[in-house]
């Protein structure tokens, strides 16, 4: 409804000012002209304009929906579009040459083809710029509600991926607590306070796009400090946050998804454990995250548990998601003993 009541608008407006400023010209008589001639002049304007009205509807807006132009690629309708106009400003010029011929005004003591032909090029400008605005229009209409689809689409997508990680998170944190219940009670309440602050955290974070990275660094104190009391002095941790890094926006969830893929997939996998270091710094407009972590990658891969390895595959995901391209992300082994998982997050956005 309102685009009709647009597209009306702009019809009676833009033919209606075409009409005023034609009118206006001949009315103050610019070019001198004689006032047998001028009277003529203003005839033909009222008999042009609901004429190039009529047509500009009729023919081809009516022909380019009923072939469905505005639908398609019009790139590829481009010269259809230029046919239908050229004929439609040839059969104007051909009607109001024969009003004018019939009314047998000094205006029309001319050659009428080359009349014609020159009224035919004007009126076809003048349908040119009509359907120039006329697709521009639908093309750029049909562009954002690509993008509104593409949008929700990605959002649905980054949702989808965010409650994949809840279950898989509180299911490793609960397994990480089960050996302590009946061996040492006191940490184990310990444990179920940590648990407890991660998933009030989780709750709240899970309805959020992104979130602050010391919100983030909260939550993944706890985890750690969790998997601290599983593993006892198999742990070693190391944290190295560089100043200004409060200012930097992440997806929630990730760097604690890294934590726990370098403490699955690498100390757990060592007899002796190991050492995981969470360290930031800034460059220029970005934020780099850092996660150092003892074990290997076995051509180019994490060793994947039974049940695990969508971790690194969903940051990723998440990252393009929310960033393009203006996001980052690589793991790679700095030497024979130490893994190291990289990020880098841009600016808030």
């Amino acid at each position: 409804m309102r685009k009709r009541r647009l597209y009306w608008t702009l019809q009676i407006v833009g033919w209606g000012f075409y009409a005023s400023i034609n009118l206006f010209f001949l009315t103050i008589n610019v070019m001198g002209q004689d006032e047998k001639v001028i009277a003529p002049q203003q005839l033909e304007v009222l008999v042009q304009t609901p004429l190039l009205f009529l047509i500009s509807h009729l023919v081809i807006r009516g022909v380019s929906k009923k072939r469905s132009w505005v639908q398609k690629d019009f790139g590829r309708n481009i010269p259809r579009v230029v046919g239908l106009t050229a004929a439609a400003a040839l059969f104007t010029s051909v009607v109001v040459r024969t009003i004018g011929f019939l009314s047998q005004t000094p205006e029309f003591n001319v050659d009428l083809v080359t009349q014609t032909l020159f009224d035919a090029l004007a009126f076809f400008i003048l349908y040119a710029v009509w359907a120039t605005i006329y697709f521009l229009y639908h093309y750029l209409e049909s562009y954002n509600k690509s993008l509104k689809y593409e949008a929700a689409m990605n959002e649905m997508h980054l949702n989808q991926l965010k409650a994949q990680l809840n279950p898989h998170f509180i299911f490793n944190a609960l397994n990480s607590m089960r050996a302590l219940v009946d061996e040492e009670p006191v940490k184990a309440k310990v444990a179920i306070t940590q648990l407890s602050n991660i998933l009030r955290n989780s709750l709240i974070m899970d309805k959020k796009r992104i979130i602050g990275f010391d919100d983030e660094l909260s939550t993944v104190k706890d985890y750690l400090a969790l998997e601290s009391i599983r593993f006892e002095e198999r742990l070693s941790l190391k944290y190295d946050i560089a100043p200004g890094s409060e200012r930097y926006d992440i997806p929630p969830m990730m760097i604690q998804t890294l934590v726990e893929n370098a403490i699955k997939h690498g100390v757990s996998n060592l007899m002796e454990g190991g050492l995981v270091e969470l360290s930031t710094r800034l460059d220029k407009t970005k934020l780099i995250i850092t996660i150092r972590n003892s074990g290997q990658l076995v051509n180019g891969k994490r060793k994947k548990k039974k049940g695990g390895g969508y971790g690194l595959a969903n940051t990723k995901e998440r990252l393009k998601l929310i960033y393009g391209g203006e996001a980052s992300f690589r793991i790679y082994n700095e030497n024979d003993k130490f893994v190291v998982t990289e990020v880098k997050i841009p600016q808030r956005i």
